[in-house]
Formats: structure tokens, sequence, C-alpha cells
């Protein structure tokens, strides 16, 4: 694989598998000398799209409407914050995240994608998928987890599938999350120096990061495959992760034409007096006063 340019003034490191962001689309005053978004910025915007969001859930249950968003892509690409971003402030009743551990055995023994269906949107919902059924040509491709026959069944019938899933009515969005091999050995070298966050470095991720030219040739084949025109893929470069979550939560509020139909504030009832006469205080257990 070829090396990475050194980036220019106002560009982010990319690879072949990351593009290069041209410019400063935020004003040149948003970046800093790395060519990265400033931190007040991002907070501000964060902000401003967190209160879309809102918007957007309220909108999605009024009108019934179900989503579905994939989230796929590399160790330490940035899909988990961007998934942190997009549920901080909306409401798990309608916003709901699925990341499902690996199969069962009796899971193995079914439909490939029969679990996943269990998790589909009802009306109204909004779910998030951290990784979904595209482990089959990614993870387990990659590192034999699969047949070579599993594999290419799976390119041939996962698009079908996802045709079938807008042909009734599932709004289906897929993100990939593309860091550069620098980048991601960066992150994975923190992560080890810090005892912290060492739990989020696994087995799996060293192997991913030795083997990162051979998840390319994956990701290359599964867009190949499956990169159709009801359910398309939309790359989201993530060497600078603030700039990923912002790109990736304004593209998923581009998607929709939603009107603001956020509640009106409630009048809270004054409390009723019953006459009922607490227990002494005296009678509880309370945890130390600590701090």
């Amino acid at each position: 694989m070829a090396k990475s340019e050194d980036p220019a003034p106002g560009q982010v490191a990319g690879g072949i598998d990351d593009p290069v962001r041209l410019g400063t689309p935020a004003g040149p005053d948003n970046y800093n000398e790395e060519g990265r978004l400033k931190k007040r910025f991002y907070e501000a915007e964060l902000m401003r799209l967190q209160e879309e969001l809102v918007k957007l859930q309220y909108w999605v249950a009024e009108v019934g409407l179900r989503v579905l968003i994939i989230f796929e892509g590399r160790g330490s690409a940035g899909k988990g914050g961007v998934i942190k971003r997009i549920t901080e402030q909306t409401s798990p009743r309608h916003v709901k995240l699925v990341a499902l551990p690996k199969p069962t055995e009796r899971e193995r023994t079914q439909w490939y994608f029969q679990r996943y269906v269990a998790h589909l949107p009802a009306a109204g919902e909004i779910v998030l998928f951290d990784r979904s059924w595209y482990n089959r040509s990614n993870v387990e491709w990659v590192m034999g987890f699969c047949t070579e026959a599993e594999h290419e069944e799976f390119l041939r019938s996962c698009p079908e599938f996802e045709r079938m899933l807008v042909r009734s009515g599932i709004k289906v969005l897929k993100y990939w999350f593309s860091v550069s091999r620098g980048e991601q050995r960066r992150r994975f070298e923190s992560r080890n120096q810090e005892p912290l966050k060492r739990w989020k470095l696994s087995e799996m991720d060293l192997e991913e990061h030795r083997l990162y030219s051979r998840y390319s040739q994956a990701k290359d084949m599964t867009f190949q495959f499956t990169d159709i025109k009801q359910s398309p893929w939309y790359v989201v470069p993530s060497d600078d992760k603030r700039s990923a979550r912002l790109n990736c939560i304004s593209h998923i509020l581009s998607q929709f034409e939603y009107d603001d139909v956020t509640p009106d504030p409630v009048q809270l009832p004054d409390g009723e007096d019953h006459g009922y006469v607490r227990p002494p205080m005296s009678e509880q257990t309370f945890v130390p006063q600590s701090y």
C-alpha cells in the first residue's frame, strides 16, 4: 500500500481508505494548525445539530416513520463516538441502539439475517446498528470465521435483503467510517498508554491493524456488491473525529424533510395533600456523604 502524503495546510491526513478533506469548509478560523476543527466551534455546532436530532425524533414518532441507520468501518474509526453524540440528547424510546454480541450456537444455525430482523425499527423508531450484518463480508471473511461459500452467498443476498427492507417502507442509511492506517495506529497506541481506555484495545483490534490491507480489500468488495441505488453507502472520512461526527449527523438530518413538531411546554400540576405522614428519615440508610 502506498504511504499517505503529508497533508497540506488546511487538510486532514488521508490515505487510500481515507480521502483528504480539501480546504476549510467551516471557515479557516475554525481549524487549528493541523487542519482539525477547533473545540469551541465543534461543541457549538454539535449542540445545534443535537437540537435538530431531537426535532427529527419527534417528527419520526408523529408520522410513524421507520428508520434504520447502519454504522460500519474499521476499529477506532469513530463509529461509537458519533453514535454517542446522536443518542446523548435523544430519547431511548425513539432512538434505539443495537450492538449485538457474537452469535450463539443456535443463532449460527439460523438464516444469517435472522437475528438482525428482530431489531428492525417499528413505526416511530430510529434504530442505530453499531455494526450489522456486514460483519459477514468484513471481519468474518478476513479472519476466516465464515466459509467462502457463505461469503459469496452474503454478497448475493444482501442487496436483495436491503431492497426488501426499503420496499417495506424502512428508510435505510449506511455509513462507513474510514480511518487511515497512520491515524488508526495513533489511536490504538493512545488506548494502549491509557489504563482507562486499554479495555478498548482487543486482540481483534491488533489483528485488524496487522491486516489493514486485507480489510481494505474486504471493504472494496463489500461496496462493489452492496453499494446499491436503494441503500447506498456514505463514506465518512474520520481522521478528524470532530469533523466526522458533525458531517455524519448533518448528513443524516439532510435525508429527511422534517417539521418541527416539538411539544409545547406543559403546565405542571400542583401537588395534592392526602394527609399522609411519612416515617422519620432516621429509619432510612443513606450512602456516606463523601463529597
